[in-house]
């Protein structure tokens, strides 16, 4: 089970982090994800950190989002500065276990609205 928290309502320039929380299964061997959809478009890949910590962010939030995870934790970040309006979407945690991509698991989303 996912659970994403920190979502809400910033101005633009503004920072947001949120966070997803896991359980039932062994955090630390599954790649972890941020996605975000838009009403009407597809749900378009963020940032994602492998199980060993490599981290990769899209071209579009470069130098603005980092991901980040605690596996003590069981929890997986993504830190946002910089917002704008564009990133405005429902942001969604992912994981997967590499092994056997079939695994994977979607939490409930959370709403990042970024206001002008």
């Amino acid at each position: 089970q996912l659970v994403e928290s920190g979502g809400g309502l910033v101005q633009n320039g503004g920072s947001l982090r949120l966070s997803c929380a896991a359980s039932g299964s062994i955090f630390s061997v599954y790649k972890m994800s941020w996605y975000r959809q838009v009403p009407g478009n597809e749900r378009e890949l963020v940032a994602t950190i492998a199980p060993g910590g490599r981290a990769n962010v899209t071209d579009s939030v470069k130098g603005r989002f980092t991901i980040s995870r605690d596996n003590a934790k069981s929890t997986v970040y993504l830190q946002m500065n910089s917002l704008n309006v564009g990133d405005t979407a429902v942001y969604y945690c992912h994981a997967e276990y590499p092994k056997l991509p079939t695994m994977n698991y979607w939490g409930q989303g959370t709403q990042v609205t970024v206001s002008s």
